[in-house]
């Protein structure tokens, strides 16, 4: 692969920003570039400096467009595509009406093969680089998701759920096979290239206590894996969980007495946890992945991130798809602004953004690889436009700093305003036609 160095104004996060002027929270330049090389981001910096020390390189000139690192969604189903803008009541009404109807289709490795071809070509147009995401309960749909991943050389998580009960009979597993086809599974793609696998217990709702011994039985074999599942989302979800739960105090003491939890740990939605279960969230490091456009087309109920800060949780910030409702993680964004304003909480445009490329890769224990464009990273970015559409560049012309220019990409950008992505260091979004 030839060394390039890609020239733009570009900025990424090393921390958590503090408010709109922490400055020292991430890096800019007005006149700046990426040298990449081998799908490796080689440096940084303003670009007279790279254009010296680096003379060898062609370059791509992205000026005046704003080059960071590629967007990251922490959160979605792939075998949902065709499940999105589905009309129903609640969460368990889309579930049973649609989600489940639609994931039986999955049996079917062609079928696999066809929407995971669009999937990925959806998130690369806008300007998601990586994702974790659920598959449905057959091993053919994770063989199609891994495979589609591994040919456009995207990190990648994603996994089979299991599911033994509480679902049609067509997606059910049992504790037996749900353990011999995940760890068939983990064994074959958890490592290999880019890959990572997340052992994947739907929700309690549609695990037996059987099953979730299995799924504690794989964790124990396969430390280094993902766990993904769902927490709290909708009050009737909740509810139907105690009963079929009931010696246990909350929702989170099922996963947290299989052993569920850790850094590695992905909780979906997360809305109404109790102190209890803020604490034990942030004693393990286990992750809350806020969903806003599922929550709100869903009406499941408003995250809280000031209150999950406070108590020290770690948060993502995901589309979940096919509840939500765009795989834009822009457009994720706006309604998580408009969400915290509900909540009385103040989400600046900066922390946005960092939430969506260094924040994620972080609630992914992955911030040495993504989220971030430093030397040794991996060269996933995106190159943004913030007067990509008529009114745009109308209010583009009115901003005046940084933070602005970032509000406006995220209030009315979509895909776009995203103008390339590169995906180990290659150009993918406009090799799609």
């Amino acid at each position: 692969m030839s060394k390039k160095l890609l020239r733009g104004r570009v900025l990424y996060f090393v921390s958590a920003p503090t408010g709109i002027e922490d400055s020292s929270s991430y890096r800019y330049f007005d006149d700046g570039g990426v040298v990449v090389e081998g799908g490796e981001i080689l440096a940084c910096d303003d670009f007279d400096a790279l254009r010296q020390a680096h003379d060898d390189c062609s370059i791509i000139d992205h000026r005046p467009y704003l080059i960071m690192p590629g967007f990251i969604d922490p959160h979605l189903h792939f075998v949902q595509m065709q499940v999105v803008a589905s009309y129903a009541a609640n969460l368990l009404e889309w579930l049973n009406k649609y989600t489940f109807v639609e994931e039986q289709r999955f049996a079917d490795l062609v079928h696999g093969r066809d929407i995971s071809a669009g999937f990925f070509d959806t998130l690369i147009r806008h300007g998601t680089t990586s994702a974790a995401a659920y598959c449905s309960v057959h091993p053919a749909s994770v063989e199609a998701f891994f495979g589609e991943a591994e040919k456009r050389n995207m990190l990648i998580i994603g996994g089979k759920c299991m599911m033994d009960r509480n679902c049609p009979d067509a997606l059910q597993d049992t504790a037996q096979t749900g353990y011999d086809e995940t760890k068939m599974l983990v064994e074959k793609w958890h490592g290999r290239g880019r890959n990572y696998y997340a052992i994947t217990p739907r929700f309690a709702i549609t695990s037996s206590n059987e099953q979730m011994e299995m799924v504690q039985a794989l964790t124990g074999e396969f430390p280094d894996t993902y766990v993904q599942t769902h927490l709290s989302e909708n009050d009737k979800e909740i509810a139907f969980t105690a009963e079929l739960f009931p010696e246990h105090q909350d929702y989170l003491a099922i996963y947290e007495h299989y052993g569920l939890l850790g850094r590695k740990s992905l909780m979906g939605h997360s809305i109404y946890l109790s102190e209890r279960e803020l604490g034990v969230m942030a004693e393990t490091g286990t992750v809350a992945v806020s969903c806003p456009t599922s929550n709100l087309f869903l009406g499941s109920g408003l995250f809280d991130l000031d209150k999950n800060i406070a108590a020290g949780v770690r948060v993502g910030l995901a589309t979940d798809i096919g509840g939500g409702t765009s795989f834009s993680m822009l457009k994720t964004a706006d309604e998580f602004y408009k969400v915290q304003q509900l909540n009385g909480n103040r989400l600046d445009p900066m922390t946005s953004f960092y939430m969506m490329t260094l924040g994620n890769a972080e609630a992914l224990s992955l911030r040495d690889k993504i989220g971030t464009l430093a030397a040794g990273s991996d060269a996933d970015m995106v190159v943004l436009n913030a007067g990509a559409t008529p009114e745009m560049k109308i209010r583009l012309a009115t901003v005046e700093t940084l933070a602005e220019e970032l509000f406006l990409l995220q209030t009315l950008g979509d895909d776009r305003a995203v103008v390339e992505t590169y995906v180990a260091g290659e150009a993918v979004k406009s090799g799609l036609g």
